[in-house]
């Protein structure tokens, strides 16, 4: 991915310090984590994971269910912000956080209206594209017109117009759930099938081969900024569930192999798509690096997974900087938005 030299080790001193403990030391955090979304058991490991990091570092965190007992909590006890852990459309399709904003609880975070689109992945490739963002050609197929029009017919004319290989996956959806990669035209009604029985959408785009990378965005207050780069090796070539959530079946290099000119162009485009989508605080933007070193946005995570093996913590050691304390700084920042109202 480039001649020039390898992107430099990052470090911590070049971000701001986090807040004194002092100063957050009556801050309540509550975690929300679970969900009845496929993912609801990685999204309970996250919370897991973001609570016991919270406590490491003095705040007084709790976890908690997306459940009915959920809105007597929020008015009855208010905490002073929320970290939302749940992946799928409970955390990611911006109803939760408008239910945040109608209580009036601050939470870390993009805002409703940009978590929809950026769940939405045609609309955010199209938002993207419109800001000269690369991102793979693609076309977006309801389960619907794919009866009606006729499978066939559809399925050779995407062919026609995208070509092969290509990449299948849910509109709507994480965690590589019901996403395949079709090299060959008889795969593709399968691969179509699998990607419906998750989402009534399919998304298929041009599969661009080279190097899968996660930039994770974060704001400690001096504006959004690029983590370093997470190089994704799954072994049997394709990110899907499997290869995110069973030992051994992947490699992380965090930082990834780039050279400093590829590293510092991906950086770039990741930081171009987060604000792009008007996002906020935190967001993980999944890239594919071609053979020229050109990057491609895949799509943006503005609940990104918070698990050992997740990407985010991955690249946040590789900055060099405590998981906690970022957690503590990113919760005391958004408790400060509902004190300005």
């Amino acid at each position: 991915m480039g001649t020039d030299s390898p992107a430099e080790p990052p470090r911590a001193a070049d971000w701001p310090a986090p807040p004194p403990r002092e100063a957050t030391a009556d801050l309540r955090v509550l975690v929300l984590a679970g969900g009845l979304s496929y993912e609801r058991e990685v999204s309970l490991k996250s919370g897991r994971r973001v609570l016991d990091a919270l406590r490491s570092v003095g705040v007084e965190a709790e976890l908690r269910d997306a459940d009915a007992t959920l809105l007597p909590i929020l008015t009855e006890d208010p905490p002073d912000a929320v970290v939302i852990a749940l992946h799928g459309a409970t955390g990611e399709d911006g109803s939760l956080r408008g239910v945040l904003d109608l209580c009036d609880i601050p939470y870390v975070g993009c805002d409703a209206r940009a978590s929809r689109l950026a769940w939405d992945k045609p609309s955010a490739k199209a938002v993207l594209r419109e800001a000269g963002i690369p991102t793979p050609d693609w076309v977006a197929l309801p389960h619907d017109r794919f009866s009606e029009l006729g499978a066939t017919a559809v399925l050779d004319r995407i062919v026609d117009r995208l070509g092969l290989p290509l990449m299948v996956k849910p509109a709507q959806g994480g965690s590589g759930l019901g996403a395949a990669v079709v090299r060959e035209l008889s795969a593709l009604p399968a691969a179509m099938v699998g990607c419906f029985g998750y989402d009534s959408t399919a998304l298929v785009e041009r599969y661009v081969p080279g190097m899968d990378v996660a930039v994770s965005v974060v704001d400690l207050g001096e504006g959004p900024r690029a983590l370093p780069a997470v190089e994704i090796v799954p072994r049997n070539g394709v990110y899907d569930y499997a290869a995110r959530y069973t030992a051994g079946l992947t490699t992380w290099h965090a930082p990834a192999r780039l050279s400093a000119r590829a590293a510092a162009r991906v950086a770039e485009t990741a930081l171009a798509a987060h604000t792009a989508l008007g996002l906020r605080d935190l967001s993980r933007v999944d890239l594919i690096v071609d053979e020229d070193g050109q990057p491609h946005v895949l799509e943006v995570n503005v609940s990104p997974g918070m698990t050992e093996t997740s990407l985010l913590p991955l690249a946040v050691g590789a900055a060099g900087l405590d998981f906690g304390e970022l957690l503590r700084t990113l919760a005391s920042r958004a408790a400060l938005r509902r004190s300005r109202t």
